[in-house]
Formats: C-alpha cells, sequence, structure tokens
C-alpha cells in the first residue's frame, strides 16, 4: 500500500477512525431515513429545478459526495465534474479549508454543485459541548454563506458520529445530516485503483458515495468510477436531488 504524503499524514490520522463510525451508529438507537423514504413521504411533490434534474422515483440514482475540501486537488476533480457532466454534494471543511480556497467554494456552487458543511475543524461532535457543536456547524455554513449567496441545508458530521444532541442543534440550525452508504476508505490507500475498485462493489440504487477530495489518490480515481457507473444505468444526482421531491427535513439523519 502507498504511503500517504507527508503532508497528508496528520489528516490520515483524522479520518482513520471513519470507518468504524457507521458500525457504531447502527450499534446505537440511530434513526435514519432512507432517500426512498423521503421520496415517498412527499407523496406527488414536484421536481425542483436542479442540475439537470432526475426523477430518482424513476431513474436508477447515485450521489457523489467528498468531504474535507476543498483542497489543492479540488479544481481538477471540478475539471472533470464538469467534462463528466456529473454534479457531487461537497461537505466542506472551514479551517485550512474554505478559508484558504474561496475560489474554490464559489466555483463548486457558480456550477451547480451541492455545498454544505463538515464543521470547522472536524471536531467529534459527540465529544463536545452543545455550545461548541453550534459554534462547529455555523462557522463553516456562515463562511459558505458569505462566498455563495446561499445557506446550507446539509451537514455531515465527522467520522459520521452524531447522537440526539447533534441532531436537536442540527434541526434549530436548520441542517439535515448525510451519512453514506459506500466508502473507499480513500483516508488508507493512495491507490487509485484500489478507490475506484471499492467504490464499484459496493454502489447500489439510491447510493451515497464517500470520497475525500484532500487526497492524492482520490481525484484519479473519480473518471472511472464515473464511466463504470454510468454504463451499469446509474444517473449522479446530488442529496437533494436524490431525496426529490421530497425535502431534507432539519434534524433527520439520511442514509440509504
Amino acid at each position: 500500500m502507498k504511503r500517504p504524503l507527508p503532508g497528508f499524514r496528520t489528516v490520515a490520522t483524522i479520518f482513520a477512525a471513519a470507518a468504524l463510525a457507521l458500525p457504531l451508529a447502527g450499534c446505537t438507537t440511530l434513526r435514519t431515513t432512507a432517500p426512498s423514504a423521503a421520496r415517498a413521504n412527499a407523496g406527488d411533490g414536484t421536481l425542483r429545478a436542479g442540475f439537470g434534474t432526475v426523477d430518482c422515483r424513476q431513474a436508477k440514482c447515485i450521489a457523489l459526495t467528498f468531504d474535507a475540501g476543498p483542497s489543492e486537488h479540488s479544481a481538477r476533480l471540478l475539471d472533470i465534474l464538469k467534462e463528466k457532466k456529473v454534479p457531487a454534494t461537497f461537505f466542506l471543511l472551514g479551517k485550512r479549508h474554505i478559508e484558504k480556497y474561496p475560489e474554490l467554494v464559489r466555483r463548486m456552487a457558480d456550477e451547480g454543485h451541492e455545498v454544505a458543511g463538515h464543521t470547522w475543524d472536524h471536531r467529534i461532535l459527540t465529544r463536545i459541548s452543545p455550545k461548541e457543536i453550534r459554534e462547529e456547524l455555523r462557522r463553516p455554513d456562515d463562511a459558505i454563506e458569505r462566498l455563495t449567496g446561499r445557506r446550507p441545508t446539509l451537514m455531515r458530521p465527522p467520522q459520521g458520529r452524531t447522537d440526539d444532541t447533534v441532531h436537536e442543534i442540527a434541526r434549530e440550525e436548520g441542517l439535515a445530516e448525510v451519512l453514506w452508504s459506500v466508502t473507499a476508505k480513500d483516508y488508507m490507500t493512495n491507490d487509485s485503483a484500489l478507490i475506484e475498485k471499492r467504490v464499484l462493489q459496493q454502489s447500489s440504487r439510491d447510493g451515497i458515495i464517500l470520497l475525500h477530495d484532500l487526497y492524492p489518490g482520490t481525484v484519479p480515481a473519480v473518471p472511472g468510477i464515473v464511466d463504470a457507473l454510468k454504463e451499469r444505468g446509474y444517473v449522479f444526482v446530488t442529496v437533494p436531488q436524490l431525496l426529490a421531491p421530497g425535502k431534507a427535513e432539519p434534524g433527520t439523519v439520511y442514509r440509504p
């Protein structure tokens, strides 16, 4: 296995426990809502306009999401997504990311991608006080709103760690929580072929793919992932499109 570049070792350590997040959450009383349930609960609602509006009640949809950017690799990723005509959902970190690459945040929004928060400093929300949770959620959203003119309605808790306190604060802040069903564990490898293989093995209808565009092996894997899933009949959508005509409800946790 290739070793992460020196500049990425600290961040890789932060994300290393993420592989445990979903199994651990599954052993608690965590209640989640599947995209199909969100759509069904909306009845015969009208789809909202968006990046290549798609009706996921009919189409075989999948959502591509990226955590912990923007980074030095994000511009290339945006080039790829534009070329492939694929929308994505970006869950952005504030410290050393949004504040370092504001032009990329604007570009994400301008090119039709969904932009949301992943906290300011990647603190585990279940280990800090309610006041600190609120600050971790508000700071990146304030920055995103200043840059894009639109306040996020989604967030992704670091490592997928969440609880009733986080749900309540997210609800008060107008945020729905988005987890995932596919992880390539790209924080542990720079092998692009392996990242692609892991994503393709786990992908299914209504899936939410978790990747991190700050690691050097991830972005090079994206063209192969996109092409292979399109060949299988998948249509790429943002998370809000995946739920439409349902709407992400603040305080609700979404996971396929």
